[in-house]
């Protein structure tokens, strides 16, 4: 009989948010595969769990996810953990998440923390319907997107990181309604977590007087 492949979303930040589902998961699997056993170790050493950890990113090699296939095919149970977040969001898990379904064996969620749901919470806009777009392209397709953002009715998601935050902010400003409301998270659950809303103008000028330094999730709020 097959095992069981768990999908362990984990802290994006602040350790503490770690579920006890999360921790006990990880305590009983046969193993745990991460996208850096480096940053996983940290948790594993707050959580005092001592577990064999296998680097799994989205550059393994195909046969890496194989024979995480044939370890559960075999009986045994494994663990997928990102460096931060939920797998899948943005980061590595899919593939092997898709090899499991392939090869009929039982992939169970194990929810947490998520950039994405964590901005949600706290932006303040009617979010029944929204876009999300992951990460800002670097070159292609940015002035299509935020070109399609501004146009969009419902709100949008995406990431940005500290190095592009103000360009994209002044790239939003071509395309965008100065009177319309966004929301920026910087550091979410980390110690320099901080909160913008506003307009355009108003995060840019709130942002300048605080840091552009951290991980940013931007909303840009509905028409």
């Amino acid at each position: 009989m097959s095992g069981t492949l768990y999908i362990v979303a984990t802290p994006i930040g602040n350790l503490q948010d770690i579920t006890m589902r999360a921790a006990e998961t990880m305590a009983h699997a046969d193993w745990v595969a991460c996208e850096d056993t480096r940053v996983s170790k940290r948790l594993f050493m707050h959580l005092k769990i001592t577990k064999p950890l296998i680097a799994l990113h989205e550059h393994s090699d195909p046969r890496a996810i194989q024979r995480l296939i044939d370890r559960l095919k075999k009986g045994e149970s494994g663990a997928y953990m990102s460096d931060a977040g939920t797998p899948g969001v943005n980061d590595p898990g899919g593939k092997l998440v898709e090899a499991c379904f392939a090869a009929g064996i039982s992939v169970v969620p194990i929810p947490g923390p998520s950039a994405l749901t964590a901005a949600i919470s706290v932006c303040g806009f009617p979010m029944d319907e929204f876009v999300y777009l992951g990460f800002v392209p670097h070159k292609k397709g940015r002035v299509t997107m935020f070109q399609e953002v501004a146009q969009r009715d419902t709100p949008s998601i995406f990431f940005e990181s500290t190095h592009r935050i103000l360009k994209t902010f002044d790239e939003l400003k071509k395309h965008l309604d100065p009177e319309r409301l966004i929301f920026c998270g910087r550091e979410l659950t980390k110690m320099h977590e901080t909160l913008y809303r506003g307009t355009i103008d108003e995060v840019i000028k709130h942002l300048q007087a605080t840091s552009i330094k951290g991980e940013f999730v931007l909303i840009i709020g509905p028409q």
